[in-house]
C-alpha cells in the first residue's frame, strides 16, 4: 500500500464550517440501493475491481463485507463522500488501519458503507510549538519519524503501523504514558467530517463539549480527519527488553510485580508470557519457544536508568537489550508484528495483584498451562494515568492492564483462539478494578462497562447534538440509555 511521503496537508481553517446543530432527532433507517451508491463516485462495491483489497483491515481475522468501501484521498473527497451516502440513509463505518476490526466485523456492514482513512495520510511538525498535526489514517511510524527529526517523541502505541487517530479516539496508552499521560489528554484540536459532509473543528475553544467527547470517546460522532496533537521534548530514552526461559516465568513474575510497586512514574513497562510457533521467520531465540519478557522505557538518565533496572537485571535475563537509544527506536521495542496478521484478544483492567492473583496467571498462561495463546501480558498503569483529566476517558483506576492475544492463520480457528484468549481474562477476573480499555478489546463489548453513567450521559448528549439519525457505526459505540 503506498502512503504518501511526510508533507505539510494544512487545508486553512477558512473553510472549516460550524456543525449543524439543528436537525430534528431521528433514528436512521437504512434502505439500500446499490444502484444509488453506484452512482456516487468513489465507492466500491462488491464485486468491482479492488473492493476485497479495500474492505479487507490489518487485523486479517475481521471478515468485514460491507455495502460499499471508500478510500479517500483528500479531506474534501471524504466530506464529499460522506455527505451523499449519509442522504441515502446508510450507516458509514469510519476506519483507518483496522487493527480493532472485529467488532465491526462481528456487528456486520451489509447495510453501511466502509470509510477506509488509510491512503488520507500526512504529517506537519510544528517545532517551536511541539505541534504535530496529523491526518486521518496516519500511522504511528510517520508521526514518530517525522517528529524525531526535531528532536521530539510522540506519544505512540506499541506497534508502528496503528493509526493515530483510532488509538487516540480509544485513549491511546504508551510507554511514555505513567510520566505523561494517555495521547487523548494531549490533542490540541480534532478536525471531524458531520454526517452531513461539514468539517468542524473542535478544541478547547471550539465545540467544547465535541472536544470533550473525543478524546477517550471513540468513534461515534464523526470521521476524525485531522487533529492537532502535542509532542514531547525527548531526543533519547533508555528502552529495551529483558528475556527469560518460561521455566523462569514464576520468579520473575513475583519481582516484577515487587518492583512495579511505588514504581517512579518515570519507568512504563510490561511483562508478557509469551509462546511462538517454530517458524523459520522468527530469530533463533524465540522460533518454537516459551518466554518471559520484559519491556519498556524509562525516561531517565543513564545511571537513574541503571538503578531501576537493578532488580530485575539481578534475575539473570539471558537477553538484555535495555540501553540509550533514540526515541524513534522505542516503536520498535514491544516487537509487534511488522505486517497485517490475523489475531483475537480479550482484556481486563486489574486492580492490585496479590500472590493468588499472580498464581492464577501462571497457570492459565505459565510453564504448566496447557493450550495457552501467543501471549498474556500485564502493562503497568499508575502515575500520570490516575490523574483524572476533563476527557470521555478521564484516566485509569486499574494498576495493571491485562492483554491477551491468539493467532488464527486460518477462520476455522477463531473460536478455538478466542476461547484461548478469554480463559486468560476469565481467570483475572477476580482482580478486576477500574473501568477496561476499549482499545484492547476487539470484540463486541458492552461499553457502559467503560464509561461512569453521568460521562456515558454526557457522551449521548454530545452524539446527539452531531449525528442524531445515528449514521456513525464504531466499533465501541457510546453506551445506550435515557439522556438526562
Amino acid at each position: 500500500m503506498l502512503r504518501p511521503s511526510r508533507i505539510s496537508v494544512f487545508s486553512g481553517m477558512s473553510g472549516v464550517q460550524p456543525a449543524a446543530h439543528t436537525r430534528a432527532m431521528a433514528i436512521l433507517t437504512p434502505a439500500l440501493d446499490p444502484a444509488a451508491l453506484r452512482a456516487i463516485p468513489g465507492l466500491m462495491l462488491p464485486g468491482d475491481p479492488g473492493y476485497d483489497e479495500a474492505r479487507t483491515p490489518w487485523n486479517l481475522a475481521a471478515d468485514q463485507h460491507p455495502a460499499a468501501v471508500a478510500e479517500p484521498t483528500t479531506i474534501a473527497d471524504a466530506a464529499r463522500i460522506v455527505g451523499a451516502v449519509a442522504a441515502l440513509g446508510l450507516r458509514i463505518a469510519p476506519q483507518a488501519s483496522g487493527h480493532g476490526a472485529m467488532p465491526l466485523a462481528e456487528r456486520g456492514l451489509s447495510d453501511a458503507v466502509l470509510l477506509r482513512l488509510h491512503r488520507l495520510t500526512g504529517v506537519s511538525i510544528d517545532a517551536e510549538h511541539r505541534v504535530a498535526r496529523v491526518v486521518g489514517g496516519t500511522i504511528w511510524r510517520e508521526v514518530v519519524d517525522a517528529a524525531a527529526a526535531h528532536g521530539l517523541a510522540a506519544r505512540h502505541g506499541s506497534s508502528p503501523d496503528v493509526s493515530v487517530s483510532g488509538y487516540v479516539l480509544g485513549g491511546g496508552l504508551s510507554f511514555y504514558a505513567r510520566e505523561h499521560g494517555l495521547a487523548a489528554h494531549h490533542v490540541r484540536a480534532f478536525e471531524m467530517i458531520t454526517a452531513d459532509g461539514d468539517l468542524v473543528r473542535a478544541s478547547a475553544d471550539s465545540e467544547p463539549e465535541l472536544f470533550w467527547a473525543l478524546r477517550g470517546g471513540g468513534g461515534s460522532f464523526g470521521a476524525v480527519v485531522a487533529m492537532e496533537i502535542e509532542l514531547l521534548p525527548v531526543a533519547e530514552v533508555h528502552a529495551g527488553m529483558m528475556l527469560w526461559d518460561m521455566s523462569a516465568a514464576s520468579a520473575v513474575l513475583q519481582a516484577w510485580r515487587d518492583w512495579t510497586r511505588d514504581l517512579d512514574r518515570c519507568a512504563s513497562t510490561s511483562l508478557r508470557l509469551m509462546r511462538f510457533p517454530p517458524i523459520p521467520e522468527l530469530p533463533p531465540f524465540l522460533s518454537g519457544r516459551a518466554v518471559v519478557v520484559i519491556d519498556g522505557a524509562i525516561l531517565a538518565d543513564e545511571a537513574r536508568s541503571a538503578d531501576l533496572l537493578a532488580p530485575l537485571r539481578a534475575l539473570g535475563p539471558e537477553l538484555d537489550t535495555f540501553a540509550r537509544m533514540p526515541a524513534a527506536g522505542l516503536v520498535d521495542v514491544h516487537m509487534d508484528p511488522p505486517v497485517p496478521s490475523p489475531a483475537v484478544g480479550d482484556h481486563v483492567m486489574l486492580g492490585e495483584l496479590d500472590d493468588a492473583a499472580l498464581a492464577a496467571l501462571l497457570e492459565v498462561a505459565g510453564p504448566d498451562a496447557q493450550d495457552a495463546p501467543l501471549f498474556a501480558e500485564l502493562r503497568q498503569l499508575g502515575g500520570a494515568l490516575a490523574e483524572t483529566q476533563d476527557a470521555a476517558v478521564p484516566g485509569f483506576a486499574g494498576e495493571y492492564a491485562l492483554f491477551a492475544v491468539d493467532l488464527v492463520p486460518v477462520p476455522e480457528l477463531i473460536p478455538v483462539a478466542t476461547a484461548r484468549v478469554c480463559a486468560i481474562a476469565d481467570a483475572m477476573r477476580g482482580w478486576a478494578h477500574g473501568a477496561p480499555y476499549l482499545n484492547f478489546l476487539d470484540r463486541i463489548t458492552d461499553t457502559s462497562t467503560a464509561y461512569a453513567p453521568d460521562t456515558a450521559q454526557r457522551m449521548r448528549r454530545v452524539r446527539d447534538t452531531f449525528d442524531p439519525a445515528r449514521t456513525w457505526l464504531a466499533a465501541h459505540p457510546v453506551p445506550e440509555g435515557a439522556v438526562g
